[in-house]
């Protein structure tokens, strides 16, 4: 039976942080290629894909739930039903790889947990989802190490630079420029956008503005 990937998801207003450098309607777009670009790589891992959606949302062959309670409310609703195996995986991972996610659930532990930039969490696998909760937000993987401690499960840190590197802010698009191979970083370039290395540092740029 394979292992059920929940992504969690907010279609609607995504990414705030990018609104320097790109509209309402281009962060939607981008967030949903996002996913896209997960939902192949757990698949192609094996792992079956599950939405877990704010709000109403589809994508072909794949199943969505809607939840509009917040995103540790939704989703320990989830795991108090769920007895089997679970991977939690972040929707905006554009650089995550089958090869990625196959060393996340192949851990021999109860759970493997792979950390994002500044404490937070981007992926935990659980040999039995009702045996956790989730706490996001802040410093999680602290939080999530400590739940884990005290629910006597034996935990795998999995260092992954492609789960590791999720995108949130402008700087963010460096990474996805050099090492996205998916549908979101081919959406950058159709909006103009390429890297900028000005004294050694390596930033992006727009060469034009405004919504298809």
């Amino acid at each position: 039976m394979p292992v059920t990937a929940l992504i969690p998801f907010r279609p609607r207003n995504p990414k705030t942080r990018l609104s320097c450098v790109l509209s309402e309607k281009e962060r939607e777009n981008l967030a949903d290629l996002m996913i896209r670009d997960v939902v192949a790589a757990v698949s192609e891992a094996g792992c079956r894909p599950m939405i877990l959606s704010t709000h109403p949302y589809s994508l072909p062959g794949i199943d969505v739930e809607v939840r509009e309670a917040g995103l540790n409310e939704g989703l320990n609703r989830f795991l108090e039903e769920w007895d089997d195996p679970l991977l939690i995986i972040m929707a905006d991972l554009p650089l995550v790889d089958s090869d990625a996610v196959k060393r996340l659930i192949s851990t021999r532990k109860k759970m493997a947990i792979v950390p994002g930039r500044g404490g937070g969490t981007n992926a935990i696998y659980l040999s039995k989802a009702s045996s956790f909760r989730v706490d996001y937000y802040g410093a999680s993987f602290l939080k999530h190490t400590k739940i884990a401690r005290e629910r006597g499960l034996s935990c795998q840190v999995v260092d992954s630079f492609r789960i590791h590197t999720d995108v949130d802010e402008k700087e963010d698009l460096v990474e996805l420029l050099i090492h996205g191979t998916g549908f979101s970083v081919r959406y950058l370039e159709e909006l103009g956008f390429s890297l900028s290395i000005e004294k050694g540092r390596v930033g992006v740029k727009r060469e034009k503005n405004g919504d298809e």
